[in-house]
């Protein structure tokens, strides 16, 4: 990362989106949205020993069809009476050959209480003061989970001549954040 001003920022939950994808059935796709999400980035002189602290709502999980987030909710996925929360801690961030704008976010991701180490391929979209005099950063993310690592295995086989499961596995996350200097930090930049 080049050009990020040190300090604590703060994220900017109306600017970030942080989205999923499943196979369905085999056949297609299911895309869903989490609205409630909050954390920081601390961003150190080394940008390599920068860190990232993010909590996710479970409860605020979004795929356009209330009955589906409901049981999303539920015991079969993340149990959310149980696991209101989802975190990320970063642990290590990585750069990526010779563009200083891609790089690798290594951390730990917990779900529904059990915590795995994951890795995102990520890229720093640039540094700007808004129209509003805030000092605002821009990241994109992505990457893929196994759901059963952290114990969300219920499924439904499918007939023999479509074989597999109707909710894959493998879980696709991408991730579109803001972060925000407050601006006794940002004046200094």
């Amino acid at each position: 990362m080049t050009a990020l001003t040190p300090g604590t920022w703060n994220l900017d939950a109306t600017h970030t989106d942080v989205d999923f994808t499943v196979r369905h059935a085999g056949i297609s796709k299911v895309r869903g949205t989490f609205n409630a999400v909050e954390g920081s980035l601390v961003v150190a002189d080394d940008a390599t020993a920068s860190n990232v602290d993010i909590t996710i709502d479970a409860n605020s999980v979004d795929t356009g069809q209330p009955d589906r987030d409901a049981h999303i909710k539920a015991a079969d996925f993340f149990e959310t009476e149980a696991h209101p929360n989802m975190t990320f801690v970063s642990t290590e961030v990585r750069a990526n050959g010779n563009d200083p704008q891609e790089f690798t976010l290594v951390g730990n991701l917990t779900i529904k209480g059990v915590t795995n180490p994951v890795q995102l391929k990520a890229e720093f979209g640039g540094q700007t003061v808004d129209a509003f005099g805030m000092t605002r950063a821009g990241f994109e993310a992505a990457g893929e989970i196994s759901r059963k690592e952290f114990g969300i295995t219920w499924n439904a086989p499918l007939q023999a001549a479509a074989g597999g499961v109707l909710v894959s596995d493998a879980v696709k996350i991408q991730i579109d954040a803001s972060f925000v200097l407050p601006a006794e930090e940002g004046a200094q930049a």
